[in-house]
């Protein structure tokens, strides 16, 4: 077992980089290790084999996402009554009944038919705010907005709110960064902002309903009951925080690999149109910058993992971005290959029931934008220091300053 003073995987280290180098020996010497937290008398066990990231998750009966939530650090009881409102935080029986209730709302189908209206959005927005020679944030003017647009629409965010929900979810999702938020009470006066708004907007729907998810949640029934205003706004939080968080870092993080490998940025411009090309290549921008950087679970009973005895009541938490270098199953993972077939990331989860519901709508904003970007802008480079988000759960970066030539 490694000592526990090596490893820091907490928020500022990641402030500072992705510990590619910390999960490289763990996954070789301690693949479940215990990782005390400074200031505390708990920790938890960070699990770093893709076997086992897979293994965990799916196995919802002994790691308990509902028994001490999805976030590392315990929380107070009504922080922890609150996230379990949130589709993240339940457990089964609970979790498979409302996610039916929004699952609708991205199946094949419905991205299918969203695909045009975000290849024009990709072709408008790369129009509008790419201007050749001039230095520009990447994060804040091009990677924020399409999936911030297309989430809002799926909702039924009125067009033109669309920067209330950016600035919400950014001090929401940006709480250990005190550049982003003032803290925990900046990002719960942020949480009571968009509630708030959420109110409002579901009495309207209540109303008058319309065809998009809110008015779904509005009007849904679970074993007889109607959804409270705290589900269905908890439902509207997740909804519109993880749709733009995750997507917006996803596209910042791609951006980034295509800076560091202009042969591949060559190859994908080249062949706007080979789309065996760009349907690997989009899965090796997942791999390569996963948007979540782990995932929490609770044992519900006394077990074994990896040999590793862990009581009931004790954390797991599984490391996506281990997990996707992990040499046993990616062949030179440390290499950004856009041809690599197969390619088993686990960017949206381990599998199980909490695998991603939006990976469809994540993966064709991906590629529209991309692609167009590369169409029209193949030349690009950074244009300044690159800022990472402080948080040791989302891979997030919150400046990008680049030139388009």
């Amino acid at each position: 077992m490694l000592p526990t003073g090596d490893i820091d995987l907490l928020e500022d280290t990641w402030a500072r980089e992705v510990p590619h180098a910390q999960f490289t020996r763990l996954r070789r010497e301690d693949p479940v290790h215990w990782h005390e937290v400074p200031g505390r008398h708990d920790g938890f066990y960070a699990v770093t084999r893709h076997a086992d990231v897979k293994a965990v998750s799916r196995d919802p009966e002994l790691w308990s996402t509902e028994l001490g939530s999805f976030m590392i650090r315990d929380q107070s009881p009504e922080s922890l009554e609150t996230l379990r409102l949130v589709l993240l935080g339940m457990d089964a029986p609970r979790h498979s009944r409302y996610r039916s209730l929004v699952s609708a709302g991205f199946t094949p189908r419905v991205v299918r038919r969203l695909a045009a209206r975000i290849q024009e959005r990709a072709v408008a927005l790369v129009e509008r705010a790419v201007t050749p020679g001039r230095d520009m944030d990447f994060v804040a003017e091009i990677a924020a907005w399409l999936p911030i647009q297309t989430i809002c629409e799926m909702v039924g965010v009125p067009e033109g709110d669309e920067r209330l929900i950016f600035d919400w979810s950014n001090r929401m999702a940006g709480g250990q960064d005190p550049e982003l938020s003032a803290g925990k009470h900046d990002s719960d006066l942020a949480a009571a902002e968009i509630y708030a708004y959420c109110d409002a907007l579901a009495a309207e729907r209540r109303a008058h309903p319309r065809e998009d998810i809110l008015s779904t949640l509005v009007h849904a029934e679970v074993d007889g009951d109607r959804l409270t205003q705290d589900e269905i706004n908890m439902f509207f939080v997740l909804l519109c925080v993880a749709g733009n968080e995750t997507t917006r870092n996803l596209l910042s993080a791609t951006l980034l690999a295509l800076v560091d490998y202009p042969a591949a940025r060559a190859e994908l411009a080249a062949a706007p149109g080979d789309e065996l090309l760009w349907t690997s290549a989009t899965e090796e921008f997942l791999r390569w910058g996963g948007s979540i950087h782990n995932f929490r679970r609770t044992a519900t009973r006394d077990t074994v993992l990896r040999g590793q005895p862990i009581a009931a009541g004790q954390k797991v938490v599984t490391y996506y971005t281990s997990a996707n270098r992990d040499e046993e199953v990616f062949a030179d993972p440390f290499a950004f290959d856009i041809r690599r077939t197969p390619n088993d990331h686990v960017t949206f989860g381990g599998g199980g029931p909490h695998f991603c519901l939006g990976a469809g709508l994540a993966r064709t904003q991906i590629k529209a934008l991309v692609r167009e970007l590369l169409r029209r802008h193949p030349d690009f480079g950074l244009a300044g220091e690159v800022r990472r988000l402080r948080s040791d759960f989302i891979n997030g970066v919150k400046y990008l300053p680049v030139r388009f030539g």
